[in-house]
Protein backbone atom coordinates (compact mmCIF):
# COMPACT_ATOMS: atom_id res chain seq x y z
CA UNK A 1 0.00 0.00 0.00
CA UNK A 2 1.48 3.34 -1.02
CA UNK A 3 1.68 6.07 1.58
CA UNK A 4 0.10 9.33 0.53
CA UNK A 5 1.18 12.66 1.87
CA UNK A 6 4.13 14.96 2.05
CA UNK A 7 7.54 13.75 3.10
CA UNK A 8 9.81 16.37 4.60
CA UNK A 9 13.54 16.37 4.09
CA UNK A 10 15.87 16.49 7.10
CA UNK A 11 16.54 20.18 6.43
CA UNK A 12 12.80 20.93 6.42
CA UNK A 13 12.33 18.99 9.65
CA UNK A 14 15.13 20.97 11.34
CA UNK A 15 13.68 24.26 10.11
CA UNK A 16 10.20 23.30 11.33
CA UNK A 17 11.60 22.39 14.76
CA UNK A 18 13.57 25.64 14.98
CA UNK A 19 10.47 27.62 13.99
CA UNK A 20 8.37 25.80 16.58
CA UNK A 21 10.92 26.51 19.31
CA UNK A 22 11.07 30.19 18.31
CA UNK A 23 7.26 30.48 18.43
CA UNK A 24 7.19 28.74 21.82
CA UNK A 25 9.83 31.08 23.25
CA UNK A 26 8.03 34.14 21.88
CA UNK A 27 4.75 32.94 23.39
CA UNK A 28 6.43 32.30 26.75
CA UNK A 29 8.01 35.78 26.69
CA UNK A 30 4.61 37.31 25.95
CA UNK A 31 3.03 35.48 28.89
CA UNK A 32 5.79 36.72 31.22
CA UNK A 33 5.40 40.26 29.87
CA UNK A 34 1.64 40.24 30.49
CA UNK A 35 2.18 38.90 34.01
CA UNK A 36 4.74 41.59 34.84
CA UNK A 37 2.59 44.37 33.38
CA UNK A 38 -0.42 43.14 35.38
CA UNK A 39 1.54 43.09 38.64
CA UNK A 40 2.96 46.57 37.94
CA UNK A 41 -0.50 47.99 37.17
CA UNK A 42 -2.00 46.50 40.35
CA UNK A 43 0.82 47.86 42.45
CA UNK A 44 3.25 46.23 44.85
CA UNK A 45 0.66 46.12 47.64
CA UNK A 46 -1.09 43.18 45.99
CA UNK A 47 1.85 40.89 46.72
CA UNK A 48 3.00 42.39 50.05
CA UNK A 49 -0.36 42.74 51.84
CA UNK A 50 -1.90 39.44 50.86
CA UNK A 51 -3.32 37.42 53.78
CA UNK A 52 -2.13 33.84 54.02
Amino acid sequence: MAEDGIRLTEVQKRRRRARSIAIGLALGALVVLFYVVTIVKMGPGVIANRPL
